[in-house]
């Protein structure tokens, strides 16, 4: 028997058309860092890369045998339409057979506590499952912005100020650092589970957790899995796999479904 957690991950998907056919597939970061994540109290993690399955039964029996979930991001967007907006021209929605899937992954696992790790879109859909709100774009819905996505480079950096005695400052340390970022559509407000934990410079949330300390559920909205990612966002996957090590080894109290808050009513901006 395998002392490894297994951690199941979602993945990209591209419906057919005239010019392709249907397509899932996953950047190889997400399943190299768990595998890498290796630490004194964890031997890194076994990936399952989980297809858009469309009978909730299938991803529940998978659920059922899985440690933890990582939620992966995408290069296109929430579909607006859902979340209450007119489409701004910037945004481009991901098929909605993902869109689907991760929203019921994403649910699926909160309700368990499965150990969770949200990463880019995958962070904005967790806050939305759970009640939180989202900007569509931020050069618009932010005040003074942060440049958050270079439209001709991939390589795009900017400060984030980590809030102390959270997940973020066990992992990173106190201060600022710099994250890789490419997005344009941010958390607005937080779904009441969560509590900020980094913040850039105009006040975008970049990451989120738990306030429950016996639930690890992290989102970050940058991309620790990618090339352009620095040695310290390791550190992300690590405390994951500890957490997930922890509950397959029974030192997290049993897991129970908890209840989804309402919706939180979407703040004005300032102008």
């Amino acid at each position: 028997m395998s002392t490894k957690p297994i951690i199941a991950m979602n993945a990209d998907f591209r419906p057919a058309s005239a010019e392709h056919v249907a397509l899932t597939w996953i950047t190889s970061g997400y399943y190299d860092q768990v595998i890498g994540a290796k630490t004194s109290k964890s031997p890194g993690g076994i990936p399952l890369v989980i297809p858009p399955l469309t009978e909730d039964d299938d991803l529940e029996v998978i659920l059922d045998k899985v440690d933890g979930v990582v939620l992966a991001g995408c290069a296109l967007d929430l579909d607006p339409k859902r979340l209450g907006f007119d489409k701004h021209p910037a945004t481009k929605p991901m098929a909605t057979r993902r869109e689907d899937f991760d929203r019921r992954l994403a649910k699926m696992a909160i309700e368990r506590r499965l150990p969770i790790l949200a990463i880019g879109v995958g962070m904005q859909t967790v806050n939305v499952i759970c009640g939180g709100t989202l900007f569509q774009h931020i050069p618009e819905d932010v005040h003074k912005p942060t440049q958050h996505r270079d439209n001709v480079e991939r390589t795009l950096r900017h400060i984030i100020n980590i809030v102390p005695g959270t997940r973020m400052d066990a992992m990173y340390g106190p201060g600022e650092i710099r994250v890789n970022s490419d997005h344009h559509m941010c958390v607005d407000q937080l779904a009441p589970v969560f509590k900020a934990s980094a913040t850039a410079s105009d006040g975008v949330i970049e990451a989120y957790e738990t306030a429950d300390d016996e639930w690890f559920c992290v989102g970050v909205q940058w991309h620790p899995e990618s090339d352009t990612a620095s040695a310290l966002d390791m550190q992300v996957f690590e405390m994951f796999l500890e957490a997930c090590v922890d509950r397959m080894t029974g030192a997290e109290i049993e897991p129970k479904i908890i209840p989804f808050p309402q919706k939180a009513a979407r703040k004005t901006v300032a102008a």
